[in-house]
């Protein structure tokens, strides 16, 4: 964990390109909304957000290892969110990120969109268990599962509830 650090101004680009390109791939296939997609998310925008409120960046850590490659921003118990860059996935970069937020921040529970069998898959090998719990994706018809790591489940280890 020694490559994963607190977020700063300094990394306000490469986290809005790691979160456009990366929200691009694995949501496209989802909500197939090119407006969105091409339109709304942009990385100079999402960037001049970061430089212009850096409290935003305040729970958001990065996986550096001579650049960033992968962030992860926590909310008190929550992972709000989760992106490794795609030319460096399957590297173990987001099993860090997740070590990182059970271990030093406690963070234990998250939402992912219903339909993202491959997030679903990844947060499950990591011990997330998938609850009955579901609620819209706001704006859209598309549902969330919220998925909670079995150590936050005393005695019902592996199970869904």
């Amino acid at each position: 964990m020694s490559d994963i650090r607190k977020a700063t101004t300094e990394d306000a680009s490469r986290l809005a390109e790691i979160l456009v390109f990366t929200k691009r791939m694995n949501y496209r296939p989802i909500f197939q909304n090119d407006p969105v997609s091409f339109g709304e998310i942009q990385v100079l925008p999402i960037a001049l957000a970061y430089l212009e409120h850096p409290q935003s960046l305040e729970n958001i850590w990065v996986y550096d290892d001579a650049f960033v490659k992968g962030m992860i921003h926590i909310e008190r118990t929550q992972i709000e969110e989760l992106y490794v860059d795609s030319f460096f996935a399957s590297m173990g970069i987001g099993t860090q990120l997740i070590e990182f937020a059970l271990q030093k921040k406690n963070a234990d529970w998250l939402w992912v969109l219903e339909k993202n069998d491959k997030a679903i898959r990844f947060y499950k090998r990591r011990g997330f268990v998938l609850t009955r719990e579901r609620a819209y994706q706001e704006g859209t018809t598309e549902y969330l599962v919220k998925m909670v790591h079995n150590k936050s489940l005393t005695g019902k280890e592996g199970s869904s509830l």
